[in-house]
């Protein structure tokens, strides 16, 4: 009986680990039903391991007592979705630099752990040092000349968040690991912890390298840590992490001559001839800092303009830091050799590419393109494209894998400035709002593109033409790689308290959030939505109250994926009083309907049927000339669809069928193959559950025709369960 409860549970936390997708949650609804029939009551829905556990015991007890709840059980069990692995092998580190000089020492501290007999610890090393001393530089070029001991891959994972004081969330992180191990946007549970298992679990028996970079905290990393065998976990920090159980590898500033190999490195002896009285003086401001020193490679290679002065470094050895790679370096921005470089190369630039340098500095833009940088400049794409690059080869931007730009810490910190210093703080604050229109534009744009079908309430959405994708994948992927630059124009337009862009913004991310599921990064853009939203009520007109309750539902929508169901029921009861002072019975009836979705979740079956009778009723009370009539018809077979589903859950099967076979009816006359294909299968399941799965046969050969043209995999894999199911019978 012990096996059987940890085979439940295990099957229990894979369809939680499924929900992602619509398959999983289909999954999970079914496992709902299976528990109420063995329970004879309402059970309620498990939320993290313990909660599986215990309602496993529940089921096992219940199968031992009842031979028609063993076989229930039992072929629940063969259709339920398993632990699953990848087969793709990553290599995500970046390149090594071409140049690499000493760090002998810190290279066989890495060498030794790395090396270590796996005796059930974690294999661990933190490598640590201040900003630009080559720490990642380490990390990464012991990972890339050290391949051949992690046959089964490299996974590399920059842990910097949006701004200085924010790192990556644990559950963004996990998304990123998972997703470089090969897992689909759908097959990333939604949940933390589930996500944590479901890495752990693929990592468990493999040969695998694991670089975690720019951590923050111990409490950042230690999720992330495990004590498989074969994997060795390299942490690369800016200081020691206190409460992280690592084996210490400080990095310090180079030592003379090693500074002076690197530097002849990347130029040339002739160059470094040139330099003449100068070099000792360069060396001196670089103070052991690679990252300094590429820069003054830069600037050495490059010919004296006629008109311009001989630099003057400061040469006094007190400002420079200790070579002792165990020395705490000073916070005195005088003495950072990363702000040194940045201010040598700014000197040494143009009006154009000066002000932009300054200007892209006053927000923690996770990354910057052409289009981006020439709104927040107000020049054209071209000209921007060229500035980026020269500041890039100056080493005063960075170039991300995806083409994009992005400073330093230290480096934007100098910038910033500047900014405020040259520009002003109204040509500053000019400068963020065209970055925030910029965003707004973009992703109105693209989420148009995405769904054109939906309805909007945002005014842009009337002004704005959809992006030029030629499909909503093109068009969503699009979304998907600057959605970092529109979750910082939302934080920038709150600080500007610009309500309107926030919530237009907010509204435009919905694509994103329905169709990858990246939840956990967009919570904190939505908290912003409805805040904003919640101001704009006071003046209790109509079109505020409507923003509000699609603000509210939104963010109710991700924290129910995040399985925070209370939060999320408050949000949704919030969205229903706004759309209700607003007068508007479509979206009231959206915000119950969702309610009832809610209730199915939590495997609460007849208040989610009350639910959606009540959405039902409000939607009956729309005139045939009102507001929404047009989606009348479409909205309430979707509710006999959703009403099928909670009569099932009732174990009410004659009743579900009738609703299910209406909703049917209307999806067919309509042609929606995918709407079509989902009813088919509540048939099919609904019919299983009554105990006859000759009649489940037809409706589920139906749905899988169906979907092997959508493309569905996911679902397509349920329904090749049920039909083992159907067959196991």
């Amino acid at each position: 009986m012990v096996d059987l409860v940890v085979m439940v549970t295990g099957a229990l936390g894979a369809v939680a680990g499924s929900m992602a997708n619509e398959a999983g949650k289909r999954a999970w609804e079914s496992v709902g039903v299976l528990a109420r029939r063995i329970a004879g009551r309402e059970v309620a829905a498990p939320v993290g391991s313990a909660e599986r556990e215990a309602l496993a015991e529940l089921l096992v007890e219940g199968a031992r007592r009842d031979q028609v709840h063993a076989r229930a059980l039992d072929a629940w069990l063969r259709s339920a979705p398993r632990p699953g692995g990848v087969a793709a092998v990553p290599r995500r580190l970046p390149s090594s630099v071409r140049f690499f000089t000493d760090r002998q020492t810190a290279m066989k501290r890495i060498d030794r752990e790395a090396g270590r007999k796996a005796d059930g610890r974690p294999r661990v090393v933190l490598i640590h040092g201040p900003e630009g001393i080559g720490t990642s530089a380490l990390a990464v070029h012991w990972g890339c000349a050290h391949g051949d001991r992690f046959p089964d891959g490299q996974l590399y994972m920059d842990l910097r968040g949006p701004s200085a004081v924010a790192a990556l969330d644990q559950g963004t992180v996990l998304r990123g690991l998972l997703q470089q191990l090969g897992f689909a946007d759908d097959g990333i549970p939604p949940a933390v912890e589930d996500r944590a298992d479901l890495y752990r679990t693929s990592i468990g028996d493999r040969r695998l390298l694991v670089v975690l970079d720019h951590a923050r905290s111990a409490a950042q990393v230690q999720p992330l840590l495990t004590s498989a065998p074969g994997v060795f976990t390299v942490v690369v920090a800016r200081r020691p992490l206190s409460g992280l159980d690592a084996v210490p590898v400080p990095v310090g500033p180079l030592a003379d001559n090693d500074a002076r190999a690197l530097l002849g490195l990347l130029t040339d002896k002739e160059t470094l001839t040139a330099a003449g009285v100068a070099l000792p003086q360069v060396l001196a401001r670089c103070a052991g800092s690679p990252f300094a020193l590429r820069a003054a490679a830069v600037r050495l290679a490059e010919p004296p303009r006629p008109d311009q002065e001989p630099a003057v470094y400061d040469n006094d050895p007190a400002t420079r830091p200790s070579s002792d790679p165990t020395h705490t370096p000073t916070t005195d921005p005088a003495d950072d050799p990363v702000r040194h470089a940045a201010e040598d190369a700014y000197q040494e630039l143009g009006p154009g590419a000066g002000r932009l340098y300054r200007l892209l500095a006053l927000r923690p833009w996770p990354a910057v393109g052409a289009a981006s940088a020439a709104a927040i400049a107000g020049i054209g794409e071209p000209e921007a494209e060229a500035l980026l690059a020269e500041l890039a080869d100056r080493r005063l931007l960075e170039t991300t894998a995806a083409g994009r730009y992005r400073f330093r810490p230290s480096v934007r910190r100098h910038a910033e400035a500047a900014a405020v210093r040259e520009d002003g703080i109204a040509a500053c604050s000019a400068a963020v709002s065209r970055g925030v229109a910029w965003a707004l534009r973009f992703a109105v744009r693209a989420d148009r593109a995405v769904l054109p079908q939906r309805w909007h309430l945002g005014p842009l959405y009337d002004r704005l033409e959809p992006g030029p994708y030629s499909t909503p994948g093109e068009a969503l992927a699009a979304l998907g790689g600057e959605l970092g630059q529109i979750l910082e124009a939302v934080r920038a337009a709150e600080e500007f308290e610009d309500r309107d862009s926030v919530v237009q913004l907010c509204e435009a991310l919905w694509s994103v959030q329905l169709k990858t599921g990246r939840h956990d990064e967009l919570l904190p853009a939505l908290r912003s939505g409805v805040r904003a939203a919640d101001r704009g009520t006071e003046s209790a007109s109509p079109a505020a109250c409507r923003m509000a309750g699609r603000m509210y539902t939104q963010l109710a929508l991700a924290l129910v994926e995040l399985r925070r169901y209370e939060e999320a029921e408050a949000e949704l009861l919030a969205a229903a009083r706004a759309e209700e002072r607003a007068g508007h019975l479509r979206g009231q009836a959206t915000a119950v309907e969702t309610l009832g979705l809610l209730r199915l979740r939590q495997w609460r079956f007849q208040d989610a049927y009350e639910r959606f009778d009540e959405a039902d009723g409000l939607l009956l009370a729309i005139g045939e000339d009102g507001e929404g009539a047009a989606d009348v018809p479409r909205a309430r077979a979707l509710l006999e669809r959703h009403r099928g589903r909670a009569l099932r859950g009732l174990g009410r099967w004659a009743e579900s069928r009738q609703r299910l076979a209406r909703a049917l009816r209307f999806f067919r006359d309509s042609a929606e193959a995918y709407n079509t294909a989902r009813t088919l299968t509540d048939l099919a399941e609904t019919h299983l559950d009554a105990g006859d799965p000759a009649a489940a046969r037809p409706p589920l050969e139906e749905a899988i025709s169906l979907l092997r043209d959508e493309g569905a995999g996911f679902h397509l894999g349920h329904l090749e369960a049920l039909r083992r199911r159907c067959e196991a019978a």
